[in-house]
């Protein structure tokens, strides 16, 4: 079992201190620690690119109740327009094409630069987390966007329906108005205006059709409301769907960009390889021929010496 030595190890670095200042020896002040080696440029640029994403989170969650409400233009609380929610959406994909633009550049030069194995995989491992960051984020943008259109469709729905609705309430109680009877009126006087102011078969008759009518184009609007929210759901489903293709397209692309320069490089390389094979053999031609020269002159000279 290891001895706990602390009071002694302080007693000594004491009476190393009060020796040290006694002799008047200074020595130089040390951090026992050492200071953190400085971050690099991709480290600076993918904090960037997440605090960025983090903003456009915040912002969205902060604003989410004005944004998604539909009937803010008759609310004295309201602090948002339509015409700022349109900005919003303008600046919000902005924003996330811009973020998703850096997250491609950082990664194009992550797989370009000359570094060891363990450290592009541990930027391309980074990025990866962010742009799944982004896909969030994006999901998150997109469901507010669908329930902003599935409340503005409702609006302008209730706003076709009130009309007629009045329309009919008022039709209602002029009925109602016309065959009540007056009970302080004189029984002669009612006996005899009666015929006129009961309806005539022919007069409910039309009331009635009209009421068909009017309940037949209600419904129709009705099927047509859920048909068009059914429409704004699937456009939001399809639009959050194309974000995460394009997302992953993003990837697949640079993938295929890392697979053209190393085939680029490898034809740099084949062609290289050529052209000194081109050499050599140039070069092997020379000295044959050189040789060949070399014994037709020594055979002349045999055969001059010999005659």
């Amino acid at each position: 079992m290891a001895a706990d030595i602390t009071l002694l190890f302080r007693a000594s670095v004491k009476t190393v201190k009060t020796r040290n200042k006694a002799l008047g020896v200074s020595l130089p002040e040390t951090d026992v620690l050492k200071k953190s080696r400085p971050r690099g440029e991709f480290s600076g640029k993918a904090r960037d690119v997440i605090n960025n994403i983090g903003k456009l989170k915040d912002f969205l969650l902060e604003h989410r109740k004005d944004y998604i409400n539909a009937c803010s233009h008759v609310s004295k609380y309201s602090r948002m327009t339509d015409s700022e929610r349109d900005q919003i959406d303008q600046d919000a994909q902005t924003f996330m094409r811009a973020c998703s633009e850096a997250i491609q550049q950082l990664r194009t030069e992550a797989c370009k630069e000359t570094i060891s194995t363990q450290v592009k995989e541990h930027r391309l491992a980074v990025l990866d987390f962010i742009g799944d960051y982004l896909k969030r984020v994006c999901k998150l943008y997109s469901e507010q966007r669908a329930i902003r259109v599935k409340r503005m469709v409702d609006k302008k729905r209730l706003s076709r329906l009130e009309p007629k609705q009045v329309h009919k309430m008022k039709t209602s109680s002029s009925a109602e108005i016309i065959t009540l009877p007056d009970p302080k009126g004189t029984p002669g006087l009612w006996d005899d205006g009666r015929g006129e102011d009961e309806l005539s078969p022919e007069e409910i008759q039309m009331f009635e059709q009209e009421n068909q009518r009017l309940v037949s184009e209600m419904n129709t609007l009705c099927d047509e409301v859920r048909q068009i929210e059914g429409k704004v759901v699937e456009i939001s489903r399809l639009q959050e769907i194309f974000t995460e293709k394009v997302l992953q397209q993003e990837t697949e692309i640079d993938n295929i960009h890392q697979l053209v320069v190393g085939a680029t490089e490898n034809i740099k390389e084949g062609n290289e390889d050529i052209r000194e094979a081109i050499k050599n053999n140039a070069g092997f031609r020379v000295w044959i021929l050189f040789f060949l020269v070399m014994c037709s002159f020594s055979l002349l000279f045999l055969d001059w010496y010999d005659g």
